[in-house]
């Protein structure tokens, strides 16, 4: 499987069965790719170096994911080599009193990074279209009725139309999107959960809540297959990643983020003969000093 396979810009029918959660590669093939996803770190290294002098566009990077699927390791993993100093995570929790009282994309644009820099999203607004369709948590706005008051799928229609309208004005503003689901399967879910419980120094993980959402499993992949069918578009793409095999999943995010960046074309600023002169001006009296 390559990274194109997990790829989706909204030019044909979207159908989340289409896309394995294992790549079922043999175990045999682990030290390679990790050796392999060692050098793309490496590489988006060199290449958040050249975007961060640059300047000129800014990166977002999104995480969703059920639970225990790997979205913190993978960052962990995948963002080990770049600079702390250019790179933000924000991880999006139940909305605060102050969010709450704010359009559902305020928290996200209030978190969008400068440009020159990257933003990782660990969860992001797309909630308001997962979580919230799942658990009808709309009835609970303080909105007015002409906002909540029409059927559930004109509701989220409407949603998936604002959250398209946002991302293609984010990337005419100078930022790249890149929208990763990991696809975790149910019984992956389950070993990973059963592994937090064993081990003590995962027990923190773990919470008896999570097997709520558990429960609720179809609901959130028919949501997740409307979110992801309904926003992706060439310019805000989403990958649908097969997380069940962790070390080949950061493999491919590892590509994702390293193609992104190509695609910024990220270059060194260029300096003035002017400047240059001084340079080497300067660098005559500290030889001489």
């Amino acid at each position: 499987m390559k990274l194109s396979d997990c790829r989706y810009d909204g030019q044909s029918k979207f159908k989340l069965s289409d896309y394995p959660t294992s790549a079922k590669m043999d175990k045999k093939l682990k030290t390679e790719y990790a050796e392999l996803t060692a050098k793309n770190t490496q590489l988006m290294s060199e290449l958040q170096e050249k975007l961060y002098a640059d300047g000129r566009e800014g990166v977002v990077i999104m995480l969703q994911a059920m639970d225990a699927a790997g979205k913190d390791s993978t960052i962990k993993h995948v963002m080990s080599g770049v600079n702390p100093q250019g790179v933000s995570v924000y991880s999006f929790k139940t909305p605060s009193k102050e969010e709450l009282a704010h359009d559902y994309l305020w928290r996200a644009v209030k978190n969008l990074p400068e440009r020159g820099k990257i933003a990782i999203f660990n969860r992001s607004y797309y909630e308001d279209v997962l979580v919230v369709r799942v658990k009808d948590l709309r009835k609970t706005y303080a909105m007015p009725k002409r906002c909540l008051e029409m059927p559930e799928d004109e509701f989220f229609d409407m949603r998936y139309r604002q959250i398209r309208d946002f991302e293609e004005f984010v990337y005419e503003n100078g930022y790249r999107l890149l929208k990763i689901f990991l696809n975790v399967s149910l019984e992956e879910q389950k070993e990973r959960f059963i592994a937090r419980i064993d081990d003590p120094a995962k027990n923190w993980k773990f919470s008896a809540s999570d097997l709520d959402d558990r429960a609720l499993w179809p609901q959130y992949m028919d949501a997740f297959e409307h979110a992801i069918g309904k926003t992706s578009s060439p310019h805000a793409p989403w990958y649908v990643i097969p997380a069940d095999q962790k070390w080949y999943a950061r493999w491919l995010v590892s590509e994702a983020v390293v193609s992104v960046l190509k695609d910024c074309d990220p270059q060194f600023p260029t300096v003035s003969e002017e400047a240059l002169a001084e340079m080497a001006a300067c660098r005559e009296k500290l030889a001489n000093s």
